[in-house]
């Protein structure tokens, strides 16, 4: 009977799917319509970095405007989940990053305006994404030849988010403000952000801007543990009773009964920005400066003692559920940024471009209120580009980017000695419009060196990528390939921990000897644009020589299971397809039917099995009906059963939730002021997601009641 429901749960979705995707995971343009914020309308717009100005062939999914509004958490990982072939590590509601086609981690960069992010979110899954969407007006996932503007390694693709703090425009009015405030029911959740842009001539501009987010424990539907995790510590309640450790046991059940709530996941987070520049017909040159400042929990998995030295005191203290004392991550990062232009003229070029920033970055791990392992970083990435002008259908840009990091870790946890890693790259993309052809070529080199200090190891890595793709025209229907070779570098975690990390609860043990990565990568992509219909489907598969992965040696170390780092060959392959379909008008709305439908299958060569945390097939298809200052919809979210897992992982159970939300713009859809209430996971259900290392004792959210108000003005 439950595979029949599943089935025909399935199949209903699976129509909406097929026939229609979120208005919000379209292609977007940069004059959408329900956005007349002067960052993006191009009244004086002259800093749009170049890809986005591009035709990219792999296309580019967006959230902006009243979708970001409404999309908006507070991690971006939670944030862009409804966008095609996007899922998220979803460790706690803290600590979030984007899944991209199943890759995660170092596979998948995660930029700010266009440099990385320069915070710690990639060494663990539990280490927060600095990135608020509230004060940032765009985000944007990429792929195909573009993305390797910004490294080899973004296999699975890029996240750029694009934020206000150095403007892009002078604003027309005197003082322009745009703001965002919201409650969410199922974590108590209030928060609320604001930019302000101010011109002290005409061509200067000065912003500030700040956002602030509070939530409670998060609120679930059923039990905080899996079944398979509830048996198992059920079963250790029983053991510890045998042995006459009746307090043991009694807390053991209690964890297992414990159900409406994670406890130890509630978050605070406030950010503050300043920023000016000059905008000028021939150029512009702006700085910004920022802290971004966020204390939340980490939920304690039941059952796993966490007996480590405090910094402070040297005594032991204990992470786990029943009255140990619980760990929570407090975590600054202070950020200066560059960004400038310069314009050429006429000639082969057409401008210079440079961005730059610097970031001090430390998160302390309480266990309880003492200090236990502390994570310390400073890193510097600039880039320089040289945009060419548009001669005949052939236009491109080359440049080169520099990045470097220091990163130290200290106290009992601390997997990973001292590092310092550089990295120095040089890249072209290059377009051609040859008619009813498309063509797009990139090259890129990477020099990456990564030094551990304490252990007397210095490896450098020389990678070399390039990428191809073709696209044909046949009036509203376009048909193209893509196809790459790219090489990533181990990363320091990869290369050199050892020790155990809580986060995966697990003994990780580095291999040092490991070489790059290399994968061949391939997607063949049709997309239909007209009137009344969008929809794009595209097929992809990645091919890896010396793919990196972590596996169970069957030892353990501090009563963790020891995982080591390997390396064999692998293959991924999926698809995802997201359609739009309006389908007429009826009592003043336009109806509009739209879903988003994604799968990834991956898999280790040589016997090595499924890789783990891989999303399942996932289908997404909603009904909206849209008018001027109106619009109402509903969908249904259909995720599969994930039982292709490695010997290490539990299955994950898959889910439906029912989602629904009104939108009303007072003054029409072309003023940027709009209420929004949405009501998602109608029914309650529980869910967790199979990309998650805290599926078991971290499920998603339960019923969540939520009210946005966005204004622009």
């Amino acid at each position: 009977m439950k595979t029949l429901l599943r089935q025909s749960a399935a199949a209903s979705i699976l129509a909406c799917a097929l026939l229609a995707s979120p208005s919000f995971a379209q292609e977007q343009s940069d004059t959408d319509a329900n956005d007349d914020d002067f960052h993006r309308t191009g009244e004086i717009v002259v800093t749009a970095p170049y890809f986005e100005r591009l035709d990219l062939l792999a296309g580019t999914s967006a959230l902006s405007g009243e979708d970001l509004a409404q999309q908006s958490r507070g991690q971006i990982g939670d944030t862009l989940l409804s966008l095609p072939g996007v899922s998220a590590t979803s460790f706690t509601p803290g600590s979030s990053r984007p899944v991209l086609r199943g890759f995660q981690g170092n596979r998948v960069a995660v930029l700010t305006d266009g440099i990385g992010n320069i915070d710690a979110s990639n060494t663990s899954a539990d280490h927060a994404v600095t990135i608020e969407s509230l004060t940032t007006e765009r985000i944007e996932v990429l792929r195909g030849p573009a993305v390797l503007l910004f490294g080899g390694q973004a296999v699975g693709g890029a996240v750029n988010a694009i934020d206000k703090r150095i403007p892009r425009a002078v604003p027309t009015e005197a003082v322009h403000i745009d703001a965002l405030a919201g409650y969410g029911s199922a974590t108590d959740e209030w928060s609320g952000g604001a930019s302000i842009d101010v011109p002290l001539a005409s061509r200067f501009v000065i912003h500030a801007d700040g956002s602030y987010r509070k939530s409670d424990d998060l609120r679930i539907g059923g039990y905080q543990l899996s079944p398979v995790l509830r048996d198992e510590i059920l079963d250790l309640a029983d053991e510890e009773e045998g042995e006459g450790n009746l307090d043991e046991a009694d807390e053991l059940r209690e964890a297992a009964e414990n159900r409406g709530r994670v406890p130890n996941s509630a978050v605070e987070t406030w950010t503050a920005g300043l920023g000016t520049a000059f905008i000028d017909d021939g150029g512009n040159l702006g700085v910004s400066f920022s802290i971004y400042d966020t204390k939340y929990g980490i939920p304690g998995r039941p059952g796993v003692g966490h007996h480590e030295e405090a910094v402070s005191t040297g005594e032991k203290v204990a992470m786990a559920e029943g009255g140990e004392e619980a760990v929570t991550i407090g975590l600054r990062q202070y950020r200066a940024d560059l960004r400038g232009e310069v314009e050429t003229g006429s000639g082969f070029l057409e401008k210079l471009t440079f961005r730059a920033g610097f970031a001090d970055y430390q998160h302390t791990e309480f266990e309880g209120d003492e200090i236990g392992t502390v994570f310390k970083s400073q890193g510097f990435e600039g880039r320089a580009e040289a945009v060419q002008a548009n001669r005949n259908g052939w236009r491109g840009a080359s440049g080169i980017q520099y990045m470097s990091r220091d990163f130290e870790a200290i106290g009992a946890e601390a997997f990973v000695p001292p590092n310092r890693t550089r990295q120095l790259g040089v890249f072209t993309l290059q377009e051609f419009d040859l008619g009813g052809v498309h063509l797009e070529a990139a090259l890129r080199y990477d020099r990456v060196s990564q030094e551990a200090q304490t252990l007397g190891i210095d490896r450098s890595f020389n990678n070399v990528s390039a990428a191809l793709g073709a696209a044909y025209l046949i009036g509203d229907l376009k048909i193209g390939i893509n196809a790459s070779r790219t090489g990533r570098a181990p990363s320091v975690e990869e290369l050199f921990s050892d020790g155990p990390h809580i986060a995966t609860q697990a003994y990780e043990i580095g291999a040092p000897s490991l070489r790059s990565e290399k994968a061949w990568n391939a997607e063949i992509y049709a997309r239909y644009d007209s009137t009344n219909v969008d929809a794009t489907l595209t097929v992809y598969s990645n091919w890896f020589d010396g793919f990196i992965y972590e596996d169970a040696t069957g030892a353990e170390e501090d009563d963790l299971p020891v995982f080591q780092y390997f390396q064999s060959d692998a293959r991924f392959w999926g698809f995802e397809a997201d359609v739009s379909a309006r389908l007429g008008h009826v009592g003043g709305f336009d109806v509009v039917l739209d879903g988003v439908a994604d799968y990834t299958r991956a898999s280790i060569s040589n016997g090595g099995g499924p890789v783990p945390r891989i999303p399942p097939l996932r289908l997404l298809g909603g009904l909206e009906l849209q008018s001027g200052s109106v619009d109402l919809r509903g969908e249904v979210e259909w995720s599969d059963d994930q039982r292709r897992n490695a010997a290490f992982e539990t299955e994950t159970s898959g889910f439906t939730m029912v989602n629904a939300s009104a939108s009303w713009r007072p003054f029409g859809r072309n003023r940027n002021i709009s209420l929004i209430a949405s009501a998602n996971n109608l029914f309650d259900v529980t869910a967790r997601r199979a990309a998650s290392f805290t599926k078991d004792y971290v499920s998603l959210s339960g019923r969540d009641f939520r009210l946005t108000a966005r204004f622009s003005f």
